[in-house]
């Protein structure tokens, strides 16, 4: 269980298929309190660390994950959100994110408006009841609220406007992203069961 915050930008260092395939993440955590089988989110991807060195950890991506996420976009150098995973007592500052991907959308637009970025991303048709104005969503793994929602007509997708003040730029991979990438979406856990049980109703 994460919370969206993020506490270190890594960096893709290797990617290499044998089976499954392990991805090298090289990041400023403290791995020596990293156990391996401790889980990370990565761009909100829930990964098991299975090895790891001073300035490093590795986790094993199935080809599931990587054909439902945006991590097979990635290639050596690709900037990763990282979180370790939460401890009883911890504070929760953004909101309840399982590490559990619902889906992939693009991002279309990023304007910077007095300071912040005014990001814009679209997302398919069967997501919208998931999203709400003001509601929580992750991006990549970071806790975000929405400012709002835009149903686009004819079955053109959803729209969703967010704001990214100048801490998360600078805390996460946002600034460095760009029109067009490709993003981890995961919506309320809330209204994934809302949504469920409107579906059997």
């Amino acid at each position: 269980m994460f919370t969206g915050l993020i506490i270190d930008v890594g960096r893709l260092k290797s990617s290499e298929r044998d089976g499954d395939t392990r991805m090298v993440i090289e990041c400023a955590l403290d791995t020596h309190s990293v156990d391996i089988g401790a889980s990370v989110c990565c761009n909100g991807v829930c990964l098991t660390v299975v090895d790891k060195g001073r300035d490093w950890f590795a986790a094993d991506v199935s080809d599931e994950t990587l054909a439902v996420t945006a991590l097979g976009d990635w290639k050596v150098g690709t900037l990763i959100n990282l979180e370790r995973s939460l401890k009883l007592g911890d504070e929760l500052g953004g909101h309840i994110v399982t590490g559990h991907v619902d889906g992939v959308g693009t991002i279309e637009t990023l304007e910077n408006v007095a300071g912040s970025m005014h990001l814009v991303v679209s997302l398919p048709d069967e997501f919208a009841p998931l999203v709400a104005k003001k509601g929580s969503i992750a991006v990549d793994g970071v806790s975000l609220t929405v400012n709002d929602v835009t149903d686009r007509p004819n079955g053109g997708g959803t729209v969703v406007s967010i704001n990214l003040v100048p801490h998360t730029q600078q805390h996460t991979h946002f600034h460095a992203a760009k029109a067009g990438d490709k993003i981890n979406l995961e919506f309320d856990i809330l209204a994934r069961y809302v949504a469920r049980l409107q579906a059997r109703n």
